[in-house]
This record gives C-alpha cells, structure tokens and sequence, in this order.
C-alpha cells in the first residue's frame, strides 16, 4: 500500500493534469493541464512560485524529475518552516532529503517575494491536508 502522501499528490496529477515542469534537456516549464488559481491573496504568489520555482518544483508544488514536491510531509512548517524557504532561495541548500542533487541560490528572487512564494506554497499544502 502507498502512503497517503504519494496517493495525494498522484492524485493531484491526475486531477489537475501537471506534469513535470523540468525536462532533462532544461527545456522551459509547460502546464499541461488546467491548475485552478489561487485565491486573490496568494496569486502574486503564485506568479511568482510559477516564474521562479515550478521549473523544479511543478506547476501546483507536485515536484518534477529536477525538484522535489511541496506537496509532501518534510515540507510542512513544523520540519521546514519559513525561514528555510528564505535561506533556500538566498544561499542555496546542499542536498538532504532527496536525491535531485543541491539546490542553487535564486537570485531573481528578494525576500519580499519569497514571503508571498510561502504564503502560496502553504496554502497549496493546506489545500493538499499537509497541515
């Protein structure tokens, strides 16, 4: 039996039609699907989530062959909480839970952005039952 995690967010996929955003060619990312918006207070989020991470991370959070998804337990706030999102995108982050290899710094984005990339990525877990 899989764990409800993994049943989630396959069923994610399924629902909302993403695939991986990343290609191990570095093609750019491409929903394939409709992902239903965020609500109004998370859509700069969103928008920033989608130019800045879902290259690695998927379109929804659901993780692709180049990043792994929030949509999973070890992203929750009490194992990942805010500010490792914000160390994440200043500094990078040698490779611990995954195999994907190390995540590089991001430089296009500011702190002010990484605040309203977390505000959308907790609400896609709270919508995914994460927390």
């Amino acid at each position: 039996m899989k764990p409800a995690h993994v049943l989630l967010v396959s069923a994610l996929v399924l629902i909302f039609g993403a695939s991986p955003a990343c290609s191990q060619n570095g093609a750019e990312p491409k929903a394939t699907g409709t992902v239903a918006s965020a609500p109004v207070e998370f859509r700069a989020g969103e928008q920033k989530f989608n130019a800045n991470c879902s290259r690695c991370h998927g379109i929804g959070g659901v993780g692709t062959n180049q990043g792994p998804p929030f949509l999973h337990k070890v992203y929750e706030p009490n194992h990942h909480g805010d500010p490792a999102f914000q160390r994440a995108a200043a500094n990078g982050v040698k490779a611990h839970h995954w195999q994907f290899g190390d995540m590089p710094k991001i430089d296009a984005v500011k702190p002010e952005d990484v605040d309203e990339i977390v505000k959308y990525v907790r609400w896609l877990q709270k919508q995914a039952g994460i927390f």
